[in-house]
């Protein structure tokens, strides 16, 4: 049986899902804020997955990898084309920089990860982030989203690097072939199953 906890903060209202596993703790997505949070629940993380690396997703990547010793996993390694720190520097005419940290598993090319002894299915679906995966634990029907898909919305396509037709291509394509009970745990909102979305979803239709 999982356990999930979701802490949501920072600008964006990001969410980070900490899951406890028979095989150890994940922490899937380090908005600003989550590390203390962390700290105030005395919790240690033995693995971060980052589902993109656009800054409110990623933000206390740095000082959850320093302060637990955690190996990160992302799609990419890090890199500040990602991040849209220039964009939101420059939008909000902020100086803004989001700490570096190693990515020390890049999935980019991988069908499947062993994260915390359980295998993970990779699904590559950028359209809102060249780098955005999908995680499938497929013994508990959970689906890690970030930003790819949410209850009743998918990912913002007006960034650079964002295309609509390649989200919604990459959503029908990997994500609409899995069980409709999936649970799916997303970057931003509330959590929603599979099955609603392809039902309800205005943005993606069968």
């Amino acid at each position: 049986m999982l356990n999930i906890t979701t802490y949501t903060g920072g600008i964006a209202g990001t969410n980070a899902h900490l899951i406890t596993l028979p095989g150890g703790t994940l922490l899937v997505d380090a908005p600003e804020g989550v590390a203390d949070w962390l700290d105030q629940r005395s919790v240690r993380v033995d693995a971060l997955v980052l589902t993109h690396q656009h800054f409110d997703h990623c933000l206390d990547a740095a000082t959850v990898r320093q302060r637990h010793g955690c190996p990160v996993y992302a799609w990419a390694q890090f890199a500040r084309e990602l991040t849209l720190e220039r964009l939101f520097g420059a939008v909000t005419g902020s100086s803004f920089s989001v700490p570096g940290f190693e990515v020390n598993e890049v999935l980019e090319g991988r069908d499947s990860v062993e994260v915390c002894g359980h295998t993970w299915r990779l699904f590559h679906v950028p359209g809102h982030s060249p780098d955005s995966v999908c995680l499938f634990l497929e013994a508990e029907s959970l689906l890690l989203g970030g930003d790819v898909l949410f209850y009743d919305s998918i990912g913002r396509t007006d960034f650079p690097g964002s295309s609509h037709a390649l989200l919604v291509q990459g959503i029908v394509q990997h994500l609409w072939s899995l069980p409709n009970a999936t649970r799916v745990l997303p970057g931003h909102g509330p959590e929603t199953t599979l099955g609603r979305e392809k039902a309800e979803n205005p943005y993606v239709r069968l």
